[in-house]
């Protein structure tokens, strides 16, 4: 999201950004920033990159998004755009919320699409130590120079999702990604992404010619114990995965099944008009929706598909008092029942 925001123009890598109490009051990892103090957006990435620093992740969702809960409604809908369709973002950093979900697959997605759409921004995520204010702060992401190939991409830890790392490495031309969630520590987790790259060069080795510049491991983990607060690194929780016919769109997490009140803020033909309604409608009424979970799915008229632009885990009161914030702002919104559904959350664009 910082990236792109950098290239629309909006910051450089020199620009300052602010840190605001809520940033200073992020549990560790984080750099100590304190309150009226300002980081450079250079040194905002190295710090994520390399310290996994949560104050800093706050000062970038700020800073990009206006608030942390906003931002990470944005980071949502990015996600389901990029095909991220089981991905719910709750804070900027990762730290443990029960409704913040990803899966090791949609982290694939991820990392291919940031360095397909931001090449020039990759060589960050190989930075193996970054200095701030005195301080050297070495990278998490211990493969990193003892791994041939090994370029990035990101280290994560929380209890309820253990230990997991999303990496990535290229040899002659060639290039794995791999996704471990779930490792007991940080050791084994670096052990189990060892063998599944050596397992994808071993097979691109016994091919005169590899049909795609990428390919993805993928490994699946079940998720540990339930979260507790203060700790440490950024990561999301992995869910035990559903296993769905390779022919048939993935299924929704069970949020998305509209077992609760949902609001809807509207029908479009595109894609992005439905993501843009989602978020203004985030930054209208932003303490009713904060919980709320994007849903944006496409359905088939007589003139073509429409995409529904939806805000569900409510009960009936909170989506009638949203709606009624969001009307007063001159915005549509249809309170909607619970309903069994099998809609399914729209993939592309």
């Amino acid at each position: 999201m910082l990236f792109e925001a950098i290239d629309q123009g909006r910051f450089k890598l020199d620009t300052k950004l602010p840190v605001s109490a809520n940033a200073q009051k992020q549990e560790p990892s984080k750099l100590s920033l304190r309150k009226g103090q300002s980081i450079k957006v250079r040194d905002a990435i190295l710090a994520l990159v390399t310290k996994s620093a949560n104050d800093v992740a706050v000062v970038v969702a700020e800073a990009v998004g206006g608030s942390e809960s906003r931002f990470a409604r944005m980071m949502t809908v990015k996600a389901l755009a990029l095909g991220m369709t089981r991905t719910q973002f709750r804070n900027a950093s990762g730290l443990p919320n029960d409704r913040q979900l990803s899966s090791a697959r949609d982290m694939s997605i991820l990392a291919r699409a940031l360095m397909r759409n931001f090449p020039r921004y990759y060589p960050y995520f190989s930075t193996e130590q970054f200095a701030y204010k005195g301080e050297i702060y070495a990278n998490h992401n211990r493969l990193l120079g003892s791994y041939d190939g090994v370029d990035g991409i990101k280290t994560g830890y929380i209890r309820a999702s253990g230990f997991n790392l999303v990496a990535s490495a290229e040899r002659d031309g060639r290039r794995l990604v791999g996704v471990v969630f779930g490792g007991k520590t940080g050791a084994w987790r670096n052990k189990r992404m060892t063998e599944l790259l050596d397992d994808g060069f071993r097979k691109i080795a016994s091919v005169a010619k590899a049909p795609r510049p990428i390919l993805e491991v993928a490994e699946y983990e079940p998720p540990l114990t339930k979260p507790a607060l203060g700790e440490i690194d950024t990561a999301a929780r992995a869910p035990t995965p559903a296993k769905a016919p390779p022919t048939q769109a993935p299924p929704p997490p069970p949020e998305v099944m509209m077992l609760a009140w949902s609001i809807q803020v509207g029908a479009f033909r595109q894609f992005a008009l439905a993501q843009a309604a989602v978020t203004r409608a985030s930054s209208l009424a932003p303490v009713l929706l904060e919980d709320a979970i994007v849903h944006i799915f496409s359905i088939q008229s007589q003139t073509g598909p429409l995409f529904r632009a939806r805000l569900t885990g409510f009960d009936e009161g909170t989506a009638s008092e949203a709606c009624s914030v969001l009307m007063a702002n001159k915005m549509d919104c249809l309170a909607v029942p619970p309903t069994r559904g099998t809609e399914v959350a729209s993939a592309t664009p």
